[in-house]
């Protein structure tokens, strides 16, 4: 279910991407998460213990991580097809299983060894065509950024999960999503002198959603 709400957001995000800067996205997409968050922490009665943090640091690198990851996720989307996005972005929890085994110590067995790299071949086939494309002209460049772009947006979700795994040592789920919405979005406020644009009303609708059905699928 979380699957299909993210890809159904990443659709909203990539119809405003040709004029929407990737910054400005990841601010709705952070922002309108909020509210859908403060209303489940509502009805699940955590309202006050779930802001409530015992490592703001913790949040900040976590926030960080994923803030550089859906921009440059974004930023992608205005370069490559969504489905191609999309499975480029199966590169990050590729990703994490060598990140758990290297930073969190995780044991990580030969069957799993198998799967990250039949995975990584996989992630191979999506790009390899997009990466020989540098001797087509600007298209060729632009398609060739864009594939490396989503890769980077993988790499930092995959960092952003080892935080991830640390903060649920010590903290509840709630407050993890709170304040990852919350840091996502002031950072995001970064991106703002490098021209953020009006967007339409069918634009906006279309963020304000994206913001919101974030928030669900967190």
């Amino acid at each position: 279910g979380s699957v299909l709400i993210f890809i159904v957001m990443a659709s909203m995000i990539k119809a405003t991407a040709a004029h929407v800067p990737a910054g400005q996205a990841v601010f709705f997409r952070s922002a309108f998460a909020i509210p859908v968050i403060v209303v489940w922490l509502i009805w699940r009665r955590e309202l006050r213990t779930g802001l409530k943090t015992a490592n703001p640091f913790g949040h900040l690198w976590r926030g960080l991580m994923g803030t550089l990851a859906m921009g440059f996720g974004f930023a992608g989307l205005g370069y490559l097809p969504l489905p191609e996005v999309t499975a480029i972005g199966y590169a990050a929890p590729i990703l994490t299983v060598i990140f758990a085994a290297m930073f969190l110590g995780e044991e990580v067995r030969l069957f799993r060894i198998s799967a990250v790299a039949l995975g990584l071949v996989g992630v191979l086939v999506v790009v390899y065509p997009r990466l020989t494309l540098l001797s087509e002209g600007a298209a060729g460049y632009a398609e060739a950024f864009g594939a490396l772009v989503v890769l980077a947006g993988a790499l930092f979700a995959s960092l952003a999960q080892v935080f991830v795994r640390k903060l649920v040592q010590v903290e509840r789920t709630a407050t993890i999503v709170f304040w990852f919405s919350v840091t996502a979005a002031m950072l995001s406020l970064a991106t703002l002198p490098f021209g953020w644009v009006w967007p339409t009303a069918f634009e906006a609708a279309l963020l304000v959603g994206a913001g919101l059905l974030g928030g669900v699928g967190q």
